[in-house]
């Protein structure tokens, strides 16, 4: 149950009977458990769901005037589509444009719906214009005018041409509120600059050095800036790390080159190499989250986009294709187990056995599968390393075969008294556990030079190998031995 809701209807258990009252009574645990540290606090939840029930727009305000833009996004988030309507309504002029930056796209969108036109304008007009871009770029086409027109002309212009360039791209990600100066400046006529400027970005890291063609050749840090003497020479100070992001770049090639490379901020140049923006680095960390998340989710057939605040019919649609995928693979794997009708039907101790080799055969698989989709997002997975990490793997996969061989062997002859049947379920389990550790590596590796996603399909491939080749190997050898 969302925190929201479990809030809410503690406050109504607190107002049921003899009329209403603040929900004072509720008391929060004395110490936060670590985990909870930024969680929001249930009390102060109940006291705004309180607020919004009364319609109480000053006491809303009072309460909602300590919480972070990034907290209001997530109580947005996790109470009720009922709830968040009043909310919004009752919040009316305070919504500001941040608390819509930090939004989840799906809520944002909602949001937006119910928003006075005029709160909507005064908010986007607080915004970054990479904040814009991302606000508009998940919305038709008349919300979008709708919000650039209550843009001033410049802005509209420098968000107008944002959204020209690809999706997922540098020029989408990037922010056109660009510090640059020139290369031949020194440290007095930059500081002079800055303190003469009324239009600086809220927030920045480094100033531009630019040649006379408005090309980035090196960034300076504020911190080395101000700690230097007026006279110095701005290049002799620039940072040693410098990379220049082409505007077409893939946001996900961006982030890594920010993991990688330890960025703050990186200058956007066009096809021209002249400056056109710059990306800074918490941008380049959401999308390095996002690219991340995307992952997990692929990887358990859930879709890509899946949230908490999705609907039963969003959840379902994007979970049933995935379901039908497995559900033919488990078919083919019962397949393959009715080509040993047969044997199953004279040692009845088969059935019982061969989910186990299949199980561990699927578990094995999913370690190798996880570590090689990571590896390849991160790059560290590369040709040069490929064959080693697949030799490791199928090492590996022998090695553990052998283990759960020798302890399966064991348990058989305990359970079942046969030493063929024994030696069965362990040649399988090593040959399984083998291909399985190969498996995992192996198909994220074709699916991704093949430019398919490897998280979107890998698991169900190697589901199917493990399961396949499971059985196979398991009665396969039992009905070579005991038949």
């Amino acid at each position: 149950m969302p925190v929201g809701a479990l809030s809410y209807l503690l406050c109504n258990a607190q107002t049921s009977g003899t009329g209403m009252s603040e929900p004072e009574q509720i008391t929060a645990p004395e110490e936060t458990p670590e985990d909870d540290a930024y969680a929001l606090d249930r009390k102060a939840v109940a006291s705004i769901l309180y607020a919004v029930d009364t319609g109480d727009r000053d006491k809303l305000i009072e309460l909602m005037e300590p919480l972070h833009a990034a907290d209001i996004a997530d109580l947005l988030e996790q109470i009720n589509a009922f709830d968040r309507m009043r909310l919004v309504k009752l919040y009316d002029r305070e919504f500001d444009g941040d608390i819509l930056s930090e939004l989840d796209e799906t809520i944002r969108e909602e949001i937006i719906h119910v928003l006075h036109p005029q709160v909507l304008a005064d908010a986007v007009r607080d915004l970054e214009s990479d904040d814009v871009v991302d606000l508009l770029e998940d919305l038709d086409k008349r919300q979008q005018d709708a919000i650039l027109e209550v843009l001033e002309d410049s802005d509209r212009i420098a968000v107008e041409k944002s959204l020209t360039y690809p999706e997922y791209s540098a020029g989408r990600l990037m922010q056109r509120e660009v510090v640059m100066a020139p290369e031949h400046w020194n440290v007095g006529e930059a500081i002079d600059y800055l303190r003469a400027t009324e239009n600086l970005p809220e927030q920045f890291y480094h100033i531009v050095l630019v040649d006379p063609r408005l090309r980035p050749v090196a960034n300076v840090a504020l911190g080395r800036l101000m700690a230097s003497r007026r006279e110095v020479m701005l290049q002799s100070i620039a940072s040693d790390t410098f990379h220049v992001i082409p505007v077409t770049r893939y946001e996900g090639e961006v982030a890594y080159a920010f993991n990688q490379y330890h960025l703050i901020s990186a200058p956007v140049v066009d096809e021209n190499e002249r400056l056109v923006g710059v990306i800074t680095i918490d941008d380049a960390m959401a999308v390095l989250d996002e690219e991340h998340e995307e992952d997990i989710l692929r990887l358990a057939g859930v879709g890509d986009e899946s949230r908490i605040s999705d609907t039963v019919l969003e959840t379902t649609r994007r979970r049933l294709p995935w379901l039908a995928v497995n559900l033919l693979t488990a078919v083919l794997a019962s397949l393959v187990i009715s080509q040993f009708e047969e044997v199953i039907a004279q040692v009845v101790a088969l059935a019982v056995l061969m989910p186990i080799v299949a199980s561990m055969g699927g578990n094995a698989g999913t370690q190798s599968l996880t570590v090689a989709v990571r590896a390849l997002a991160t790059k560290d997975l590369t040709s040069s390393n490929l064959w080693r990490v697949i030799g490791r793997e199928l090492a590996v996969g022998l090695v553990n075969g052998g283990t759960f061989a020798l302890v399966m062997g064991v348990l058989e002859y305990v359970w079942f008294g046969s030493m063929v049947l024994a030696l069965v379920i362990a040649a399988a389990m090593v040959i399984n556990l083998a291909v399985a550790g190969l498996a995992g590596i192996a198909i994220p590796v074709v699916l991704d030079k093949l430019k398919v996603d490897p998280a979107l399909a890998s698991g169900t491939f190697v589901t199917t190998v493990t399961d396949v080749v499971g059985f196979f190997a398991f009665l396969g050898l039992a009905q070579l031995v005991l038949l």
